[in-house]
Order: C-alpha cells, then sequence, then structure tokens
C-alpha cells in the first residue's frame, strides 16, 4: 500500500467523522485493516495524520475517537497594562534589515554578508574542534578566554605606533556580539537622560541600544570624510556630553572612512573635552581599497573605547566580539556585562579563535577583499545604468553598503512597496538617522547573495522611481 491508500482512508474517514458526535470511537485498527484491504501500517499513517488535523485523538489502551471542537478563546493581556505601566522608551520594532524574505527575492537590505563570502570550511572544523575542547563542557572567565582576549590586545597592538603603549589582554572584555557592548558601554558611562554625541546617520542598532538605555542622542551631521571637527567641538561645548560614538571606518550604512588627519583631530577635540571616543570597527575585515588603521591605535590614555566584531566576518552564528578599554571605564562596562550575561559562551569563543589563527584565515580575507571589490563595482555600475536619477555620494573603500539620496520629492514607503511588489527587498534609510532624516535614502547591501541579480534589481529600482513621487 502507499500513500494514494492512506490518502482514500482518510478521506473517507473524515466522512464519518463529520457526522459523528465528539468523542465517539473509531474502529480499531483491526476493523479498519479489514474495512478497507489495506496494511496495518497504512492505516496508522491515515489516523497520523487525522490526529495531526487535530480531528481525533487517541487514548492509550482504549482507541482512538473523535476529538471534540474547541473554540478558541481570545486571550485577555489587559492586566498587563495596568502591571506594566507606560513604557519609559518607545521600543521600536525590529530593524528591516533583520527580515527574513523568500529565496526568490532580490534582497538588497540584509546587514550581513551572503554565505559564499564565509570561510565556511574553517568555522566548521573549527565548531567541531572547539565541541571536542574543554571549552564545550567548562565556564569561561567573565572578561573572556586569556588567549583570545591575548589575540584581540595583540591585533590592535600591531598597529601601534612607536611611543603609544598597546592595549593588553586584560584591557579587553570579550561580548556576545557588540550590540550587547554599545549597549553596556551607553547604560553604564553615559547614563539616563545625559547627552550621547552621535554621527548622523549612523548605525541603527547604536541608536537603539542607546535609546533602550534611555540616553539623550544629539546628532552630529557626517558626510564621506567624517564629522567636522568644529561642528563636533560645538556639540560637546553646547550640551556637555562627555561621549562622543562613531564609525570611523566603512561606517554604516553611508560607507565613509575618515582619513588619518581627520582621526587627529577627532582625538584632540575628544581629548580637550574630557570625553570618550567609541570607535565601532565594526567593519575591520572588509576593506577593498584600504587596510584600515583604528584610531584606538593612537590612545593610551583611555579616551577611545574600541569594539572590534567577527560576527558578520567569521559567521552570523559566532556572536563574538570585544570592547577594548582602559581604566575605570572598563571596570564599569565589565561589571554591567556580568551582571547581563555572566559570561561568553566558551565553546564559541574557542571557535573564533579557532578560526581567525589558522594560516587559511589571511588567505581567506584577501580572497574577500578582491569578491567584495567586483560585487561593489556590479553594483554601482548597475545603478548608474538602470537608476541614474540616483545620487551615489561616496563609493566606498570597504563595508558591506552602498548609500543612496533619492530625488528629493521621492515617496519612500510606495518606493519599497512596489519595489517589494516586483521582488526586490529594500532598506529605506530613515532609520539610520538619529533624529529627522536629512532626506530621503536607501541603503543597499553589495554582498548579499545572487549578484547576477544586481542589474535587474537595479532596473526595477529606476523603474519604480519614475512612479514614486509625492
Amino acid at each position: 500500500m502507499n500513500n494514494d491508500s492512506s490518502s482514500r482512508i482518510v478521506a473517507r474517514l473524515k466522512e464519518r467523522i463529520n457526522t459523528s458526535p465528539p468523542g465517539a470511537r473509531l474502529p480499531s485498527t483491526r476493523a479498519l485493516v479489514a474495512e478497507f484491504a489495506a496494511s496495518p501500517v497504512t492505516v496508522q499513517k491515515a489516523l497520523q495524520a487525522l490526529k495531526m488535523q487535530g480531528l481525533v485523538e487517541g487514548r492509550p489502551g482504549v482507541g482512538t475517537f473523535v476529538r471534540a471542537a474547541r473554540t478558541a478563546r481570545p486571550s485577555d493581556y489587559g492586566w498587563q497594562s495596568a502591571a506594566l505601566g507606560s513604557p519609559q522608551t518607545l521600543v521600536p520594532s525590529a530593524s528591516a534589515t533583520m527580515r527574513t524574505v523568500p529565496n526568490d527575492a532580490i534582497s538588497f537590505h540584509s546587514g550581513y554578508p551572503d554565505r559564499e563570502l564565509l570561510a565556511e570550511r574553517l568555522v566548521q572544523a573549527a565548531l567541531a574542534r572547539a565541541a571536542r575542547g574543554e571549552t564545550a563542557l567548562s565556564r569561561p572567565p567573565v572578561a573572556g578566554l586569556p588567549d583570545l582576549q591575548s589575540w584581540f590586545a595583540r591585533e590592535l597592538g600591531e598597529t601601534t605606533p612607536a611611543g603609544i603603549n598597546p592595549p593588553t589582554p586584560s584591557d579587553v572584555i570579550v561580548l556576545p556580539g557588540s550590540q550587547s557592548g554599545l549597549s553596556s558601554i551607553f547604560g553604564a558611562l553615559v547614563g539616563n537622560g545625559q547627552p550621547l554625541l552621535i554621527e548622523s546617520p549612523t548605525y541603527w542598532g547604536a541608536i537603539l541600544a542607546a535609546r533602550n538605555a534611555d540616553v539623550r542622542l544629539v546628532p552630529v551631521p557626517s558626510g564621506p570624510e567624517g564629522p567636522d571637527p568644529s561642528e563636533l567641538a560645538r556639540a560637546f561645548e553646547e550640551t556637555g556630553a562627555r561621549m562622543f560614538y562613531a564609525q570611523p571606518h566603512y561606517a554604516n550604512p553611508t560607507g565613509a572612512q575618515w582619513s588619518g588627519e581627520r582621526g587627529e583631530e577627532v582625538l584632540e577635540v575628544v581629548r580637550d573635552h574630557g570625553a570618550f571616543l567609541v570607535e565601532d570597527d565594526w567593519a575591520h575585515d572588509f576593506g577593498i581599497d584600504t587596510t584600515p588603521v583604528p584610531i584606538a591605535a593612537r590612545d593610551d590614555s583611555g579616551h577611545v573605547i574600541y569594539i572590534r566584531s567577527l560576527t558578520k566576518s567569521v559567521s552570523p552564528a559566532i556572536r563574538v566580539a570585544a570592547v577594548i578599554a582602559r581604566g575605570p571605564a572598563r571596570e564599569r562596562i565589565l561589571a554591567d556585562r556580568g551582571a547581563e550575561t555572566m559570561y561568553v559562551s566558551g565553546l564559541l569563543q574557542a571557535a573564533a579563535l579557532d578560526v581567525v589563527t589558522q594560516p587559511g584565515w589571511q588567505t581567506h580575507l584577501r580572497s574577500l577583499r578582491h569578491q567584495l571589490q567586483s560585487r561593489r563595482d556590479l553594483l554601482v555600475a548597475s545603478i548608474r545604468e538602470h537608476a541614474p536619477q540616483v545620487h551615489i555620494e561616496n563609493i566606498p573603500k570597504g563595508g558591506l553598503h552602498l548609500w543612496l539620496r533619492l530625488p528629493d520629492g521621492t515617496n519612500l514607503d510606495k518606493l519599497m512597496r512596489d519595489c517589494e511588489n516586483d521582488g526586490v527587498i529594500l532598506a529605506g534609510g530613515n532609520e539610520w538617522f538619529p533624529a529627522e532624516p536629512a532626506g530621503p535614502f536607501i541603503r543597499l547591501n553589495y554582498s548579499g547573495p545572487n549578484p547576477g541579480a544586481y542589474h535587474q534589481g537595479a532596473r526595477i529600482l529606476g523603474r519604480a522611481l519614475k512612479h514614486s513621487y509625492q
């Protein structure tokens, strides 16, 4: 007997169930085998299918019965409104960049590189080795595995110039992803209601972390070369802020990279105001035309709090990052992280360390540079050919994203809907602004899947733009 026989039995039994009262007993399996001239296995498959559909229920040792219809009663959660009260901060919905979309869509919205850009074999082998090792069954130190702390400190120390003290392993705190580090930095070092200077536009996750920490955001305009140091100094003076969050290399979403001179100027402003610079180096491994040198390498007085992530470059499944901070600031961040997560999975730390210390890791990064360049250039060429009305202010020298200014008057919501209806998923630019957006923007990920569809995606974008004006 095959599945067709099982389906036939299901159909016949459904007719019987529909005319039977709740609780009525079905014939035994032996009786059904005789009635339908089927094998016991086929009858059991049919009964299992009916159970999965919620039409019958089995009672061990008794038999199979028609299930009573259950009316779904709406749940009443009104009591929670009184118990919770009004939220102190507005909780936003998940970012559009985190959406899961159909496989056949042209996905420009994601913030992660495609799987084919990852060192898959290195990651899988590292996870297998970690699972067989001591870290799979032991609790790591709160600040992280000492060997991984040393790796993060050594990497930054290799770019530290003579005359400046390089970081030590004890300056490093391993994180379960950089997002948790931002939450601790803003919550522990800025405090409720206090001002935080932040580039505009900037990473939406930093905006979210600051708002959840009840920090008052103060936007500082930032272009392809970074913020104007004089504007930054004015913002410090007017607000009394003691922290500035920035992405000096391949900023998300703009792709901007500061020059060495701009970094020195910003660091000088931060020092003059007795403040902190939070340097988010999320894209350290994604250089294309340049190799990033962190500003933190030029500071040994604790003004720069440096965040280095491995999540996007190693694997989204290995959420491991680090913050390097010195002095009391480091102790406050560590205390907050300990209260929040206690420690980071030792297995994931061991796997991340294994990957980045393999000889094949540097080979992978060299290959990745060329792949990102090809994808970036293909997307830029596609946009210029099929959507010439879009303004590309900056071709990023690294990172994963292309930031596009749309014509004034563009109805961004309509544009995104029209593109999605044609199978192209965009990320609207509004969520990257800590205040009102400076215009209509979109961010496209050139490291996503199926680069062969970039031309088609740009063609659909160009066509939708013609019908998206206010």
